[in-house]
């Protein structure tokens, strides 16, 4: 059975957010005492990983899907990844804003992908 090209390419770049959401943000909840040149290095080593899946994501992805249908995809993938990540791992209150900008992000995966 085949996985379609939308499942692996939605698949690999949602775990791709994963760790880009955390080389970019986790540091300032773990790694605030430590010197920025530090955070950076560790950042850069959980950002290896978000590459890892991010190229072949956009790779497989790019067989039947534009560079802005890719594009789009991935930052409502963001979004989708984010808000949780803000509110359960850094303890921020949820937005309404989220919502918002998360229908705005519909609207922009609806237009990208339309015929």
């Amino acid at each position: 059975m085949q996985i379609p090209v939308i499942v692996q390419t939605a698949g690999l770049l949602t775990l791709s957010n994963v760790f880009m959401t955390i080389a970019w943000y986790g540091h300032l909840k773990n790694l605030s005492s430590k010197t920025w040149w530090i955070a950076a290095l560790i950042s850069w080593s959980i950002a290896l990983f978000e590459y890892l899946l991010q190229v072949p994501a956009n790779r497989i992805g790019y067989t039947q899907y534009s560079l802005a249908q890719l594009k789009i995809l991935q930052e409502a993938l963001t979004l989708i990844v984010f808000v949780p990540f803000a509110m359960f791992y850094m303890g921020q209150p949820f937005k309404l804003d989220y919502v918002w900008a998360g229908l705005c992000l519909v609207g922009a995966v609806y237009f990208i992908f339309r015929n």
